[in-house]
Formats: structure tokens, C-alpha cells, sequence
């Protein structure tokens, strides 16, 4: 059976037939988004920022497009803990409960946002953050960030501190990354393989020690959901963002934050930082 979700139509299209979200079927969503054998984003002539503004959410009567939902990878619905929940809304509460089964007391789920691919990763950061660092007790770590030249770019401290990047300031012990490899645009998820990296441990620093990493399985990038930095990527005229760091293989940067809101136990996406979400375009 095919599995429909929306997309928001252009904004200043003059054709009232598309005043409304269109429906697009699981296929359609791999050919507009995911290229999972290339790593690339289709552009159909819109332009990267084009592009991923046709992807962004759009708030309806429900909560509908904004809302964060579910994708759960072929082959994974027996193995993943949301694995009957497809294309359902995240809620809070979801995570809340994976997590207590936790070693950790972290819990992550594959998802999508309008189009998107996004992982969502919750932490009990407001448990341990007054505590000592510990070996499994794992809080959001604010460190300092360099660009592939070494270079300082800033902090991600900066997230409380500039008014810009207030959207992004943590909360509700949960964040949002946009899941596209900077190395070759794959899509790196949570717990989806197992290896000493994915697995349910958690070490400070932002380092590669400890599992529970964001994985990406066409190259082996690791990416420390818990280690919040400031950095600078793009192909062209590079641009600063507020992410996750990078703590092994060939990706030269980490992976930026998407900020958001609870609508009650629903988890909805916001589109501040469209653009930098169009890095693989």
C-alpha cells in the first residue's frame, strides 16, 4: 500500500489547483529527496533554496506538515523501537518511554520532516548536567568549534548567548539534526547498525569514545549527538551553523540543528535556518 504524506506547494504560484498540500507517494519522496545510492538532493530546476523551502513544513488546522514524523528504513520496522509508527507524528512521550529502557537513558528515532530526513535524539541532559561528568550520564555538552582548515569559528555556548541563534537554545532534553553526511550527502541514522558506536554508551568530551552515535553506514562518519558546536561548511561561500560535531571519518564537518517546538506531546519543526538545510543541492 503507498504511503502518502505532503508537501507545501511553492509560495507565488498563481494556480489555485495548488493552494494545497499535494500528496506524493513513498516512491515520489525518494526521487524529490532521498537518493540513497547517489546521496543527492534532486533539484528540479528550483535551486537548492528553492528546494528545500518546498520541503519546509506548513502549519495547518491539524499541525499537520509541521509536525516531525517517523521514517523507519526498509528491512528495520522488526528491529527499531518505532518500527510500527511509519510516518506517524512523533510525540514526546514516544521518547520519553524508549528512553527508560535505556542503559543510557538516551533514546533516537529516524524520522522525516516535510520531505527532509532528520534524526531526533532525546538525552536526560535537566537529570545530569549539575552533576560530574560520568562515564552514561550523558548531558548536551556547548564546545567549541573549528572548520575542516582548523580554524576557530566559535561556540556553541553561542545558542544562549546571540539572540540569531536563540530558536536553537535546548530544551524539553531533546534536539532535531538534519541527517545529510556533509561528506558525500548519505543519510546517517540512529542505531540502525550495530558496532561499537552505535551501541547504548555514552562518554564526555565529544570524542569517538562511547556509542551512541549517529552513524553513517556508506562511509562510516560519526557524529556525537550530544556535542553541540559551532561551525562553518558549504561548497561555495561557506556559512556558520550551529551543530553536531563530528568526531570520526571522512565528513569534514558535523551536521546542523533544526529547531522546534512541542505542541503538546507533538514534536513540530521549525524552518528558521532554510538555508542551511541546501548544503547537498
Amino acid at each position: 500500500m503507498s504511503r502518502n504524506f505532503r508537501l507545501r506547494p511553492l509560495s507565488g504560484d498563481g494556480d489555485s489547483s495548488r493552494e494545497e498540500s499535494r500528496l506524493i507517494d513513498r516512491r515520489d519522496f525518494l526521487r524529490y529527496s532521498f537518493n540513497t545510492s547517489a546521496g543527492g538532493i534532486t533539484l528540479l530546476s528550483l535551486g537548492s533554496i528553492g528546494f528545500a523551502s518546498l520541503l519546509m513544513g506548513q502549519a495547518d488546522s491539524a499541525g499537520g506538515d509541521t509536525a516531525v514524523r517517523f521514517w523507519v528504513p526498509t528491512g528495520a520496522e522488526d528491529t527499531v523501537w518505532y518500527g510500527e509508527r511509519h510516518l506517524e507524528p512523533m510525540s514526546y512521550d514516544a521518547f520519553v518511554q524508549a528512553a527508560i529502557s535505556s542503559n543510557t537513558g538516551m533514546a533516537g528515532a529516524q524520522g522525516v520532516w516535510s520531505g527532509m530526513p532528520v534524526n531526533v535524539v532525546y538525552v536526560p541532559h535537566e537529570e545530569n548536567k549539575n552533576s560530574a561528568a560520568a562515564t552514561n550520564k550523558p548531558r548536551f555538552q556547548y564546545l567549541d568549534g573549528y572548520s575542516s582548515g582548523g580554524k576557530y569559528v566559535g561556540s556553541g555556548f553561542e545558542v544562549d548567548e546571540k539572540a540569531e541563534y536563540s530558536a536553537l537554545s535546548i530544551h524539553d532534553n531533546l534536539i532535531i539534526v538534519f541527517s545529510r553526511c556533509p561528506h558525500l550527502c548519505c543519510i546517517p541514522g540512529w542505531q540502525l547498525v550495530a558496532n561499537d558506536y552505535t551501541n547504548d554508551s555514552w562518554e564526555a568530551g565529544g570524542t569517538e569514545s562511547g556509542g551512541n552515535k549517529l552513524f553513517c553506514i556508506c562511509h562510516s562518519s560519526r557524529f556525537d549527538p550530544t556535542a553541540i558546536e559551532k561551525n562553518s561548511m558549504g561548497r561555495g561561500t561557506p556559512f556558520n551553523y550551529i551543530g553536531i560535531r563530528k568526531v570520526g571519518g571522512p565528513s569534514p564537518n558535523g551536521m546542523p540543528l533544526v529547531p522546534f517546538v512541542l505542541n503538546g506531546d507533538m514534536i513540530e519543526a521549525l524552518p528558521d535556518f532554510v538555508d542551511w538545510y541546501a548544503y547537498c543541492a
